[in-house]
């Protein structure tokens, strides 16, 4: 790909997902941008089997950046950082087309195993701030990982993932448009079992108080009946 299909690109990307740029030239100043310069040249020499030298720019870059992206890792095109410090993307990472990830991200391994070790993320994943998602697996594309969780296990394509550990609570086969990538609106299963367990005692508590006014009664009922004898 030549440099100025690439900034074309880039630019591109970065303008659809981030309401907050107001002109062309903003581009160059974002992480996301010159984290990718960074990365795909440094991917091209690793896969030269240049390890030291694409170690040194990749390092180079996470240190401008704040953004550390192995260059082994495996990017497809979109692919989209917002913000961005904190984020790790590891040596057998596999990430597909128009991929977003928020700031804090990590993309890692679960231990010191060799081969692939990292996660394969679909196209059209996003993955939100402060999430982890750790392991030789995959996340299917169109899925939503949500703030702060942490995933371990393969995900389902149009899924939505949330909590520690993360869970699956919503699946379908309608796909996440590129456009949406709204962070907060996603389900909560801890305000949810609550929610359930906050039923549950009302209706445990209407019951008893039900009893104890049957049990009022009948001893009013009683106390009548032995008046009377």
């Amino acid at each position: 790909m030549g440099m100025i299909r690439f900034i074309k690109e880039e630019s591109k990307v970065i303008r659809e997902r981030d309401p907050a740029i107001h002109s062309g030239l903003e581009v160059f100043l974002y992480p996301s941008f010159k984290a990718m310069v960074y990365y795909r040249l440094a991917h091209r020499l690793y896969e030269k089997k240049h390890y030291f030298w694409a170690r040194l720019i990749s390092q180079r870059g996470a240190h401008k950046t704040g953004i550390e992206i192995h260059p082994g890792a495996k990017i497809g095109k979109g692919f989209f950082v917002d913000h961005g410090h904190g984020v790790i993307i590891g040596e057998t990472a596999v990430i597909g087309d128009n991929v977003t990830l928020y700031q804090g991200v990590t993309l890692g391994g679960t231990g010191k195993e060799h081969g692939k070790r990292h996660p394969t993320l679909k196209d059209n994943v996003m993955v939100s701030a402060g999430a982890k998602v750790l392991g030789s697996f995959t996340i299917g594309e169109n899925s939503k990982i949500g703030a702060g969780s942490v995933v371990l296990n393969e995900v389902p394509p149009n899924s939505t993932v949330v909590g520690v550990p993360g869970r699956v609570v919503k699946r379908g086969n309608v796909s996440v448009p590129r456009e949406d990538m709204c962070q907060v609106d996603l389900p909560n299963p801890v305000q949810e079992d609550i929610q359930k367990l906050q039923q549950a005692n009302a209706v445990l508590t209407n019951r008893l108080l039900d009893l104890e006014h049957e049990i009022r009664l009948l001893r009013k009922k009683k106390e009548a009946e032995e008046q009377e004898c």
